[in-house]
């Protein structure tokens, strides 16, 4: 876990290599401007990968009073070029370009990869606390609920965002880790979104029920990927008020 660029990044964001069972980890950090120390939370990117309006993302939230580590995912794949959500998606091909990609990590992976990003915030002298905030987008939401469950003795609060293929028959499937989880849960999903139609919902919502998980489970009227700045089916006002409840529930959970 070194520095990269210390003197050349601004000192609201960081970036550092955390090392995993599997390599080294590429990894942003956010924090806000003034005297910490602050809370933390782990953001799990989309399967565009890192790129600045993934780094937009992070800084917005940090914005509002939260160290953010946002980890490369997609680092067993190696380097690679931003990509270009409005070209991707428009593109007619997306599945094709992101699949290499996605291929390379899975609900399983990150959970153990996050072993390593919670011992590195553990490190830092700015993080106020114990227990962390995850939150994650489109891919990125299904590694969220995996991390809750996974250490729901560290992740008080889950704010996974139009994930889809949270309740599947695939043995990495995120409903598989929520019976372990003790965080308090947000879910945000587009309405409609086919890679989470309702008869997945309600077999997902089943699985929070069954747990007992403290969770609010609620329909926003835009595309999937909504949340996402540089996505070409951006809603600014659904944003906000994802926004509004990620932030509020990070607040009243994490102190």
């Amino acid at each position: 876990m070194t520095p990269l660029d210390e003197e050349e990044a601004p000192m609201a964001h960081e970036q550092v290599d955390i090392t995993t069972t599997d390599g080294i980890c590429p990894t942003h950090v956010f924090t806000p401007a003034g005297e910490g120390p602050w809370p933390a939370v782990i953001m799990y990117m989309d399967a565009l990968g890192i790129r600045p309006g993934m780094l937009e993302t992070g800084q917005h939230l940090a914005d509002a009073g939260f160290v953010v580590l946002l980890p490369d995912l997609f680092y067993r794949y190696g380097t690679y070029e931003p990509m270009d959500p409005v070209a991707v998606i428009g593109g007619g091909n997306m599945r094709a370009v992101i699949m290499p990609f996605m291929s390379t990590t899975d609900t399983k992976k990150v959970a153990a990869d996050t072993a390593h990003y919670i011992a590195y915030l553990d490190t830092r002298s700015d993080v106020k606390g114990d227990k962390i905030g995850v939150t994650g987008y489109c891919m990125g939401g299904s590694m969220a609920i995996a991390a809750a469950g996974a250490f729901p003795d560290r992740i008080a609060a889950a704010a996974p965002f139009h994930a889809g293929n949270l309740a599947t028959d695939a043995d990495t499937s995120p409903h598989l880790f929520v019976p372990s989880i003790e965080a308090e849960v947000y879910v945000g999903y587009a309405d409609p979104d086919n890679s989470y139609p309702p008869e997945m919902a309600e077999r997902f919502k089943k699985a929070l029920d069954d747990a007992g998980v403290t969770y609010r489970h609620e329909g926003y009227k835009a595309a999937h990927g909504w949340m996402m700045p540089d996505f070409p089916i951006y809603d600014a006002g659904e944003a906000a008020r994802g926004w509004q409840e990620t932030i509020a529930l990070f607040k009243r959970t994490l102190g």
